[in-house]
């Protein structure tokens, strides 16, 4: 299941996209529009979602969010972008990783 989601998710909503992995969401942020997919298996998934809706790829980054530790990474074959200066799977910059987590705590948390 995914949400797309520009305002906090409901516990009900948390509850939900949680149960694709059991505690861990994986999620898709759009930095420029702040908002993110949230949900499913496969970051590419979430991604495609984004892009069907108006977000640009160069926008997109993903990660998960544990929620038993609270603890978000920034881990996902989708942010592999050496044009973007983004050589790993990790998002690399300190100040897109703060953005990435600003959205998805007031979103999710």
């Amino acid at each position: 299941m995914f949400l797309i989601l520009s305002k906090k998710a409901t516990e009900e909503e948390i509850e939900k996209v949680a149960k694709d992995i059991d505690g861990y969401i994986k999620f898709v942020v759009d930095i420029k529009n702040n908002i993110l997919a949230a949900g499913g298996t496969l970051h590419a998934d979430a991604e495609k979602k984004l892009l069907t809706q108006g977000s640009k790829q160069e926008d997109l980054w993903g990660g998960g969010l544990d929620l038993e530790t609270g603890e978000v990474d920034f881990d996902s074959m989708i942010n592999l972008r050496p044009s973007q200066g983004n050589s790993s799977r990790e998002v690399l910059s300190s100040d897109l990783r703060n953005k990435i987590e600003e959205i998805v705590r007031r979103l999710l948390k």
